[in-house]
Formats: C-alpha cells, structure tokens, sequence
C-alpha cells in the first residue's frame, strides 16, 4: 500500500506501532513530521488499553524469567481503567502473576482518608490490587492522612523508597487538560521531586463530578515531581476521548514548556503517547493530512474536510476561493483532480447546501434525491433516544420540536433515570413540600410520616460519597420524570409516547456506574420490536468511552445488531446527534435542520421544564454555563459557520450524522 492509500486507510491510520515496520520508517518519519514525542492511535479506547495492558504483561513475564522484580508506576483516573481491567483478565485466564510486582502510584489527594470512596488507594484496590495476586508489601500509594508537618519527611522517604527498589521501570500516565502528569501542574520544574502541591482549578472542576461538587475536591495534592517521572526507564502516556484532544496536540506538536509539563516527555529518550481516534483528532496528520502527505482523494468528505479548512484559513466562503488559494496552502492536487477551483467550488458548495432540510422527517411529495432523509412515509415512526431524561431538548430540541409540528407519530425514550444528577437539597425540597401538601390535605397520614422522617435523617446524616436510600432514588427518579414529561408535553409529544427504559446498568446509586449487561440491551431491543420506527435519533458521542452517553449509544447499536434481519429494520434510518458540549464537524454533518428564532426561544423553555439541572446541577463539568446557554452557543455556531461558508444565514442550525449499521 503506498503511503497516500496509507494515510486514508482506518484500519492503518487508527492502529498500533505494526504501522510502521521497522524495515520501512521513513514511512513513519514522513507521517509524523510534525510530531516531537512518539504518538500511536488507536481506532478504539478498548484497543488502546489492551496494548498498553499487553506491554505491561510482557515486562512484568520479562522480569520474572530473570527472576528480577517489576517497578511500576501506576496512574488513577477514568482512563487507565480499561488497561487495570485487561491486566486482570489476564490474570485470572492466563496466570499472570503479580508476585514480583512493586507499585509506585503517582498521586494522592490531600488530605484524603485511605478509606474514602474518593481516595486512590481505594480506586488502586478496587480496580486492580484487590483482583490479582500482589503482595500488600510492595504495594505504594501517597498518604493523604499524614498531618502537614510529616509531608515532607514522608515524599523524601517515598523517593527514596522508588530507588531503593531499583528505579521505575515502566511509568504509566494520564494526562489532565490542564496538561498535568501525575499532579504536576503548570509551572511544575523539569527537576521536581515527590512533594504537595495546590491544585489547578480546571483539574477540581474536572473532578467535581466524582466529589459531587468542586467545594469537596480537595485543593491539594502529593504528587511525583516531572523529574521522578522522567526518571522512569519507559513511559507510556495515555489519553482518550476528545476532550483530550486539544492538549494532545499541544504536548506532542508544541514546544517544551513548564507551561505545559506533559511537553517535558518530548526530551524522554523512551517516552510513548498511546491515543484513541478522538484523543488524536486535532493532530496534523488527522486533522490536515494533506499537510503531511499526498492524499487520496476518493474519499468525498476529505474532499469537503479540506475545503472547508482551506476557507476558514483564508476566511473566504466557498464560491470565492481560488487556484492560487489551493495551490500555496498545499491543496494543489485538488485542483489537478477537478480541473479548476469554480469546479471544485461548485461540487462542495452544492454538497453542503444539500445537507440542510427544514423537513428532518423528509419532506413529502418532494424530490427526496439531494435531500438528506426520505419523502416517503410521509408521516414517519420517530424514535428519540435520550440517554438522560434532559439529552434530547438539550441536543436536538429545535428538530424535536419540528417533528411533531410537521406530524410524525414522534417516542422519546429516556436511557437512564438520571437520578444522581438530583442534588440532595433539591430533593429535599420535593420532600417538604410533599409533606406539607399531605398535612394539608388529610391532616397527615403515618406511613407518608415515617417516610418523610425517614429520608429527612438520612439526608441529615448523609456524608459525601454515601449512596442514597432506595427510597430517595425513587423520588429523585420521579423528579427528573416529571421533568421530562412537562418538557415532551411542551415540545408537542404526547404524553403515551413518552417512554422510560431505567436501563440497569445505572442504577449504582453513584457516579460510577455498572458496565452494559445482556438485560440493558434486551430493554432497547423489546422498546424497538414494539414501536418499529422509520427513524432513530441517538446520541453520538463516540468518543467518550467511559461516560454514560457511550453506553447508552452500545446499548442501541447492539441491539440494532441483533434486530437487523428485522423487516422494519431495512426501512429504518439512524441518525446520531451531539451532547452539549461540541457539535459535528461540518464536513461530517450529513443533515442541518435549521432553527428559526421563534423556534430556538422554544427550545430554551422546554429545557427550562428540567428545572433540577437549572438550579445548582450536579454534573456541570467544567463549563460554568447552564445547560440552555451551551446549546443556544453551539448551535449559533454551527449556523455562523455556514453563513462564513456562504449558505443562507440562519438564526441557528442543529446538526446530525447517519449511521449505518
């Protein structure tokens, strides 16, 4: 395969190093141009853990056939989960054994009680030293529940230990978006050691919703120095999902920077990058392959990827954009292909003007052939999948709202019950008001009594971390459905058409939740079966690969799987729409439902009906703006950057890709 057929390939642009064999680099050297630290993608986050749990394994079988012990350095957080997981399996189906086994863990919130469900001896336990063989000796994890004036004998102490036991051998990363290793944030020094230090606010705020709030994220921490870590003999530094993106290409494109301290392992003679797809979507050579290589242009929407790139370079809409344009911004092969620019122009102008419909459900007794969805039925079947009982008023309810104006026979069907984003003082307030109504109305009953003091108490002696009473998750379940049925009546659905599948995996009473079961994906299948729709909308977010919207949207695709030989399934369209915080990009988006004024005013009251994640929501992440604000920005984006492109100017537009399945 030449190297232009290469670069367009998924299964080798989103692959591990086998890449590049050793006998040909040039090929990688050509690729990577750009890039100042080794980087590896992988299609998958399950792919990327699996590899790196692999290179784990086989050092740790190295070190035992010469009877030496393995010095790791462990990492906590979301995204070395799937590599614990892999190790595990390994353990138990292989006979990987742990014995010679000495952990260094990078961090440790301080203060933090070793017990805290919030603590990373905890997370180190549950999801991995609990399940293999380890011996508790070698075992080393940062002590939050020293005092203050014991810290600095205790990190002296810990460096020490790390040299005693012969230096890391193979140091595992995450990477915050603050582009920190281990806690070391910016303006950490090369040289830095184990010490305390006070925490970025962007990384509290990123941990806010594990603490339920950023007030009970700790503001300092012990950490491994940069210098600890680049003392390591190998480093592997993982990063997954996009919202790593924009720090990937900082740390492996840009300069070294204390600014920046993930940038330091750009001068680690045996440092690696292992990124999913997502993670590594702003790097050049995915991003702009064009600037790396000559590309094979069959594929239409690289074609349409460029062009857009290339009008946002030179901030000239698509029509004005000329051969000189093309030729010094390295695009000259387009216009070879196509003869001219006005050609080219004229061919992706007419391709994204075909995108946008005001009929979302096809628009009927009309020439469907440059429309994105069908005429015909005319009155469609819709199935909206939300994954939270808010999701679909936040991401599509402008188009939402036009579906029922426009007479399809239009289901929401909300994934999960979305309880734990109910504050406990909002629930406590559903609680007064339901005892004060009953009093009023029957002068108190005794059952509703002793539930009221019930939940009261336990709200009372509630401690943070603590999972909610069965009760309390039922009232916070029945609040966020309330929510959504005020919201669904507001939009025009009606009320027997709004479903609620409380999927299990959910249903943990905490932040973390249980992984997708055969039960979940039986749910979705029954839902399907009964309502057979012309038309599924679900959540896209492909790249999030712990979060919820990913597991409900495997839930979907699974079940789409096992119900393709279905006969209503070879008439049914799948459309994936966006959360509330990024939209697809434009050369992705396949359907553009425009929103009028009117329209989007609309859509605003009717996420105003979730009044539980309008008032001091518990997973706001790091956006300090409501829910509302956030969709009204994206999708005014999405329409500014149509008009830049020169289409109509829209007051706003709401974006969708199909999925085939």
């Amino acid at each position: 395969m030449d190297l232009s057929k290469k670069l367009q390939s998924t299964d080798s642009l989103f692959a591990d190093e086998n890449l590049f064999p050793a006998e040909n680099p040039t090929e990688r050297e050509l690729l990577t141009k750009y890039e100042n630290t080794p980087a590896y993608i992988y299609k998958e986050a399950t792919d990327a853990s699996a590899a790196v749990a692999q290179e784990i394994a086989s050092l740790i079988r190295e070190k035992q056939s010469q009877n030496k012990k393995c010095v790791l350095g462990l990492a906590t957080g979301s995204t070395p989960l799937g590599v614990y997981k892999e190790l595990v399996k390994l353990h138990k189906e292989e006979g990987l054994s742990f014995e010679n086994v000495v952990s260094f863990n990078l961090d440790e919130y301080f203060p933090m009680d070793p017990s805290s469900s919030h603590s990373y001896h905890h997370f180190m336990h549950k999801n991995l030293f609990d399940h293999v063989d380890v011996l508790p000796e070698n075992i080393h994890i940062p002590a939050g529940n020293i005092s203050l004036d014991q810290v600095h004998d205790f990190c002296l102490d810990y460096e020490e230990k790390i040299k005693s036991a012969g230096g890391i051998d193979l140091q595992l990363l995450g990477i915050g978006r603050t582009g920190h290793i281990g806690f070391n944030e910016p303006g950490a020094r090369s040289n830095s050691h184990t010490r305390i230090i006070v925490l970025d606010t962007l990384t509290r705020r990123d941990a806010s919703n594990s603490f339920n709030g950023i007030h009970n994220v700790p503001q300092r921490a012990i950490t491994m120095g940069v210098g600890t870590i680049m003392s390591a003999k190998k480093v592997i530094l993982m990063a997954l999902g996009e919202n790593k993106a924009n720090i990937i290409k900082k740390a492996v494109e840009g300069n070294v920077t204390p600014l920046l301290p993930a940038s330091f392992l750009q001068n680690h003679p045996n440092a690696r990058f292992i990124i999913d797809s997502a993670a590594a979507s702003d790097l050049i050579r995915v991003k702009t392959p064009w600037l790396v290589a000559s590309c094979d242009w069959d594929d239409e929407r690289l074609v349409r990827k460029a062009v857009v790139w290339l009008c946002q370079k030179t901030d000239k809409p698509i029509l004005k954009l000329t051969d000189k344009d093309y030729n010094d911004n390295g695009l000259s092969d387009l216009i070879v292909i196509f003869g001219s620019a006005y050609s080219l122009n004229i061919k992706v102008f007419n391709d994204l003007q075909s995108t946008i419909t005001g009929w979302p459900g096809g628009k009927p007794n009309a020439d469907d052939s440059r429309r994105p969805e069908r005429a015909e039925p005319a009155q469609k079947r819709v199935v909206v999948f939300s994954p939270h009982p808010d999701d679909d008023v936040i991401s599509m309810g402008g188009t939402l709202i036009r579906l029922a104006d426009q007479g399809h026979d239009v289901h929401v069907a909300y994934q999960v019950s979305g309880n734990v984003a109910v504050s406990d003082e909002y629930a406590n307030r559903f609680i007064s008001f339901h005892n004060s109504f009953s009093n009023y109305i029957d002068e108190g009953n005794e059952k509703q009594k002793a539930m009221y003091d019930k939940l009261v108490a336990h709200l009372k002696e509630k401690e943070d971390g603590d999972i909610d009473l069965p009760e309390l998750r039922k009232l916070k379940s029945l609040i966020r459905r309330m929510e959504a049925k005020a919201a669904c009546r507001y939009s025009g659905i009606r009320s027997k058409n709004v479903h609620f599948l409380d999927l299990p995996f959910y249903e943990t009473g905490k932040a973390q939740k249980a992984p997708i079961s055969e039960k979940d994906v039986r749910i979705v299948m029954d839902f399907l079966n009964e309502i057979k729709p012309h038309q599924i909308f679900a959540a896209g977010d492909l790249s999030d690969p712990h979060g919820t919207h990913r597991v409900c949207l495997d839930a979907i695709l699974i079940a789409l799987e096992q119900l393709k030989d279905e006969d209503w399934m070879q008439e049914s369209w799948i459309w994936l729409y966006r959360g509330a915080w990024a939209e697809w990009d434009i050369d992705q988006i396949e359907m553009a439902v425009p929103i009028s004024p009117q329209e989007l005013l609309k859509k605003r009251e009717a996420i105003f009906r979730h009044q539980s994640q309008k008032e001091g929501a518990m997973f706001m992440g790091n956006d300090d703006r409501e829910f509302w604000q956030r969709a009204e920005d994206r999708n005014h984006a999405t329409a500014e950057l149509y008009n830049q492109l020169g289409m109509a100017e829209y007051e706003a537009i709401e974006a969708f890709v199909r999925y085939y399945p």
